[in-house]
């Protein structure tokens, strides 16, 4: 192999805050790509948007959780039930891999704003997550992905949270977020120092992004009235205050 990349690299010169873009192949394929600056090391890294990142089809399937999911089905069809079936360390270690491909891609496409495919992809590793915690035969095994549930569940929100942005449904992001924030803190606990850092780190961001949403979202008409109520009370405005808050009382009315 003599081909050089340099050529690829000069036009794609390294810029940290556009690393990062889509590309389709020459069979239009769509693809993302990833530019490296590491010291003397420069290069591209390159990854499919659709099926496995690596682009492999494991045991003929699109994905190994997909091939051992599979098995199951088989297995209970032939024996009635899931019991007995369970994975071997080196199927957990065929999903252990898996997850960390499609963590690896989903980290990137939350940078591009990719959110439909960020949640498929986080979708999918609970699903995987789930997977190997029933079926594990080693309950290191079985445990061995539960501490990043506070992360996958993150950045899971996250994108869901950005969609409804977008449609400036504010009201429904924050419920998004109050929604994950509960299941975050009643997850079980995990005996790992990144359970630990990533729950705390998770509270933290998802609270900073209710803020603000909060800020962002348009007052009520309620809100508003009780807002210029108090303005009006400031400024010794009472006959003002006065018409407002019986303004805010109809409105109470109505609602109850």
């Amino acid at each position: 192999m003599t081909e050089d990349i340099g050529p690829l690299l000069k036009h794609w010169p390294y810029d940290p805050k556009n690393s990062i873009r889509k590309i389709f192949s020459s069979k239009g394929v769509e693809k993302i790509q990833v530019r490296i600056d590491q010291g003397p090391f420069q290069g591209i890294l390159q990854m499919e948007l659709d099926g496995r990142p690596d682009g492999r089809k494991p045991h003929n399937s699109a994905f190994v959780l997909d091939h051992f999911t599979d098995r199951l089905h088989h297995f209970i069809e032939e024996h009635g039930t899931s019991d007995g079936f369970s994975l071997k360390k080196a199927h957990c270690r065929e999903l252990f891999d898996e997850s960390r491909l499609l963590y690896e891609r989903y980290v990137f496409l939350l940078q591009i704003r990719d959110y439909d495919r960020v949640i498929r992809d986080t979708e999918r590793n609970m699903r995987l997550f789930r997977f190997v915690n029933q079926y594990a035969a080693a309950k290191n095994d079985r445990l061995n992905l539960e501490k990043w549930w506070p992360y996958v569940l993150r950045i899971h929100a996250i994108a869901r949270v950005m969609i409804e942005s977008q449609k400036n449904n504010f009201t429904e992001g924050m419920r998004i977020i109050r929604d994950v924030l509960d299941k975050i803190e009643n997850l079980e606990e995990v005996e790992a120092e990144e359970f630990d850092i990533e729950k705390k780190r998770s509270v933290e961001s998802l609270n900073e992004l209710l803020n603000e949403l909060e800020q962002q979202r348009p007052l009520t008409e309620s809100e508003r009235l009780k807002k210029e109520l108090l303005e009006a009370i400031d400024n010794e405005e009472f006959e003002r205050a006065a018409e407002l808050r019986d303004q805010i009382n109809m409105i109470g009315e109505k609602n109850s």
